[in-house]
């Protein structure tokens, strides 16, 4: 509702802008620094000042006269030197609320057709750690703020089934462990081990062997040859060992509700030759060329000149193709976003990979031709990648790889949505058995490493969460069912986890703590919770004594409405709960997800007051304890909708 009055607000000051000064802007709205100056604040005066050569105030004052006429709007104010507050009508607006429940809000797609986003993108060689979680929920959350604001969205999570972190593993089964694929197999079928956590240790293992022996590393190179290939028993194990462990790493992001609509593999980029293709591309326009002589001898670069690193200055030139004819990761990546654009002339072959229990598909890509139906897969209008901050610079080779061949409008249109590492605070460490030093103890987090087999598997924490909140939730609810108990701990564990990997903006490093994720007390996810909880709690001992809640849009009209929101904390809490879809709109806007994670903590903090404060049921006066009923029950209403989009399910107690 928030929204559509903004909207409304500053087309009206851009008309105003347009008939009077003939000049055409983009008018930002702000919120006042005082509730008490009103709703809405208008700074356009300021930016016209010295384009028109008049005073701010006085520009203001000619544009403010345009919005007299506006039904929502109460009053127009001139504040200091040429600010424009606006105040809305309270009564109409709570009104209009009252009697849009339940109805779709026209929220208007932000990006003319589809939008990409790619995210979680975990090599299938072992089980996903604590860092993969951050990108599936910073990925899964972006998607479900774009889709809230009317946005068609397609989520892919790549599978980069033929490098070198597949070939590490499949290279150990086979030469350390001399298993072939029978063995594998059973392995994979055996319901009493984790394949992903097998292959974990087998990952750290085969690392540590490398350096002991660093001639073994002909096994990763002959293992690489074969997987990319695609012929042979080695590169049959790599099949096998990356579709199960994809399966699985696919089961985790499900506990998390991350879903996805296409698994992009790198096999078929190299077997359909989408790189061929991009190859040839990049030769005919002069973005690669073939060194001679110096350290790249024999190998196809992209020179430095075309982009730069992240401080401006001109990095060394990156190979694209390496002296042995292998194709770097960044090559591969560069054709599939020509694809992801439509750009490349050539499309993947896909078939049902599984479906989820809500009965939405999910399609992976083969090289095979096959009777399947599938939807129309590429084509983007933009794209999001959601990858780690250290893949900047490569993230860059990619967007100067489409302008090198003229794709400018694409290359704007390529965000590399980076993020942060996450650590461990020490107490969690020590919670989850990792040995520290005493200077490890003091310091403020622990970095991990899955290289060195030092990390937190990301199905450890979940059950470590989960199997905290249920000893809380047994506590205060020991007549409970105990499978309804287990779904109630799994719900405030996942919503904790969430919330903790998204109250932080993505620049930030984040230093997983238990006890502060887990708190119902402070910004976290089981506050929030608890606030919908209370809520909810309010409406259904009502329901219990009165049979069903008050007819709103009978018993509350416009006069009562305006009367009862004279109250300034009752009308603060509605016209926060109002601004749900303008929260979002300003988080995609920014790229921060923390911005709605924020919100949802402000509207719980406001409704815990609110709670405080006002006797809902007990009020004596039947009309005003209908205003406090029907605020409950939208605060409840607007809280759920913002969990949602924070991909945080409601448990009905906590």
């Amino acid at each position: 509702m928030f929204q559509e009055i903004e909207r409304t607000v500053s087309s009206a000051i851009e008309r105003e802008v347009a008939q009077q000064f003939g000049l055409t802007v983009k008018v930002a709205l702000e919120q006042p620094k005082q509730t008490s100056f009103g709703e809405l604040a208008i700074p356009t005066a300021f930016q016209l000042a010295r384009q028109l050569r008049r005073p701010p105030r006085e520009i203001a004052q000619s544009l403010g006269a345009g919005l007299a006429h506006q039904a929502d709007i109460t009053s127009v104010e001139i504040a200091g030197n040429g600010y424009i507050n606006v105040r809305l009508n309270r009564g109409r607006y709570v009104r209009s609320l009252i009697e849009t429940r339940g109805k779709a809000e026209l929220s208007g797609a932000e990006t003319a057709g589809k939008i990409i986003v790619e995210h979680t993108n975990i090599n299938p060689n072992k089980a996903a750690h604590i860092g993969h979680l951050r990108n599936a929920i910073l990925g899964d959350t972006f998607v479900r703020m774009l889709r809230r604001l009317g946005n068609a969205v397609e989520v892919q999570n790549y599978i980069d089934n033929t490098g070198v972190q597949v070939a590490d593993v499949v290279a150990a089964f086979h030469y350390l462990e001399k298993k072939g694929v029978d063995d594998i197999r059973a392995l994979i079928s055996d319901a009493n081990l984790r394949f992903d956590y097998l292959c974990w240790d087998l990952y750290a293992r085969v690392s540590a062997y490398y350096k002991e022996d660093p001639a073994a590393l002909e096994w990763r190179a002959e293992t690489l040859h074969a997987i990319e290939a695609g012929h042979g028993e080695l590169a049959e194990l790599g099949k096998i060992v990356g579709d199960a462990i994809v399966e699985l790493h696919l089961q985790t992001m499900y506990r998390l509700c991350v879903q996805y609509d296409l698994l992009p593999r790198e096999s078929e980029i190299l077997h359909l030759k989408f790189w061929t293709t991009a190859f040839e591309l990049l030769k005919q326009r002069g973005a690669i060329h073939f060194e001679t002589q110096g350290k790249n001898a024999n190998c196809w670069v992209m020179h430095s000149s075309q982009f730069r690193g992240e401080d401006g200055a001109e990095e060394d030139s990156k190979v694209i193709v390496r002296s042995n004819g292998t194709v770097t990761y960044v090559g591969k990546d560069i054709a599939y976003q020509l694809w992801k654009f439509g750009l490349l002339g050539r499309d993947f072959f896909y078939r049902p990979w599984s479906s989820y229990p809500d009965g939405h598909e999910l399609w992976v890509t083969t090289d095979q031709p096959n009777d399947g139906n599938p939807p129309h897969f590429g084509g983007a209008a933009k794209v999001f990648n959601v990858i780690d901050s250290r893949q900047s610079y490569l993230q860059d080779v990619v967007v100067a790889g489409l302008r090198t061949l003229d794709f400018n409008a694409q290359a704007d249109a390529s965000i590399h949505f980076s993020y942060e590492m996450v650590a461990l605070s020490p107490r969690t460490c020590v919670e989850l058995g990792i040995a520290l030093s005493e200077d490890d103890k003091r310091k403020p987090y622990i970095e991990v490493s899955g290289r060195k087999g030092l990390g937190v598997k990301a199905d450890d924490l979940i059950d470590k969460l989960i199997e905290t909140a249920l000893a809380e939730v047994e506590d205060r609810h020991p007549e409970a069912e105990a499978a309804e108990r287990q779904d109630v701990a799994k719900q405030i564990a996942v919503g904790a986890l969430r919330y903790f990997m998204l109250k932080f903006t993505r620049n930030s490093v984040i230093a997983f703590d238990f006890h502060e994720a887990l708190s119902f007390e402070g910004e976290t996810g089981p506050y929030v919770q608890y606030a919908a909880v209370r809520a909810g709690n309010i409406l259904r001992k009502f329901v219990e004594r009165a049979s069903c809640l008050p007819q709103f849009e009978q018993v509350l009209n416009g006069e009562a409405l305006n009367r009862w929101f004279e109250d300034e904390d009752l009308w603060q809490l509605v016209l926060l709960a109002s601004k749900s879809d303008s929260a979002v709109a300003r988080a995609i806007a920014s790229g921060e997800p923390a911005h709605v994670a924020k919100y949802a903590f402000q509207l719980a903090q406001a409704f815990n007051n609110f709670y405080h404060g006002h006797q809902v049921i007990a009020e004596p006066d039947e009309q005003r304890r209908a205003v406090l009923l029907w605020l409950t029950q939208y605060v409840r209403e607007q809280l759920l909708g913002t969990l949602s989009v924070l991909g945080i399910e409601q448990p009905p107690y906590m």
